[in-house]
């Protein structure tokens, strides 16, 4: 199901290809919270109305529908608009939001998916390709990626092509030549294959493909890849 001959690279969502984003996004929230308790203790309080975080969010949102590809905006500005309503320093957004960063990016990877990068990237450039604001590179699978593709860089999210032919354009290669992996059916698999890439897709849920389109080599975690693309 994969024209191994036509692969050159490798392009790889992140969250929930990689690591699940759940507990990542929990520790994160926990990092923020530790934060706040500190520094600004009245948006600490507020911060933990799950009702008031959601309202903050889409009041967000709705202000800005420019900008709902990128995460870390939406983010900082929910942190500031929560200080501003405890009465407390909006400049303190910025090092909260980055308390939070620095959770984000401690991320928990599925077992066994750093061997597989480390043989993988050792015969293919990896490149890696998300609509989330993980930092690729200060992840433990940063050493393994030659360069990154983000939403947030590009201004748009998958399936739009534009994230996908940026990343093929990091690559220096035809769409054709790079083989995307990922979680999400439509937005890796469809969004890839429609600017002309090859795509697995991770189906770690034993989830039925949803769409009208054949479906893609589909595996039940990032591990399994190295059997088809590797003697």
């Amino acid at each position: 199901m994969i024209e191994l001959h036509q692969i050159q690279a490798i392009t790889f969502d992140l969250d929930d290809t990689l690591w699940p984003i759940a507990p990542t996004i929990a520790h994160a929230d926990h990092m923020l919270a530790t934060w706040l308790a500190t520094h600004a203790p009245q948006t600490a309080v507020l911060s933990a109305d799950l009702a008031l975080r959601r309202e903050i969010r889409g009041l967000i949102e709705t202000q800005h529908p420019d900008r709902h590809h990128d995460l870390s905006f939406l983010r900082l500005a929910s942190i500031r608009e929560t200080l501003r309503r405890a009465g407390e320093p909006e400049h303190l957004a910025e090092p909260a939001f980055e308390a939070f960063f620095a959770g984000r990016n401690q991320v928990f990877v599925f077992d066994g998916v750093l061997q597989a990068l480390e043989r993988l990237a050792a015969r293919f450039p990896l490149v890696a390709v998300s609509n989330g604001n993980a930092d690729v590179f200060r992840t433990p699978v940063g050493p393994y990626f030659q360069a990154s593709v983000s939403a947030r860089d590009c201004g748009v999210a998958k399936p739009d092509p534009r994230i996908f032919q940026a990343a093929a354009q990091q690559l220096g290669l035809p769409p054709q030549a790079v083989l995307h992996v990922g979680d999400d059916a439509l937005a890796d698999a469809v969004g890839a294959r429609a600017v002309g890439m090859q795509a697995v897709w991770v189906n770690t849920h034993d989830r039925d493909w949803p769409h009208d389109s054949s479906q893609p080599l589909t595996l039940s975690e990032v591990t399994q890849l190295c059997d088809h693309l590797l003697p």
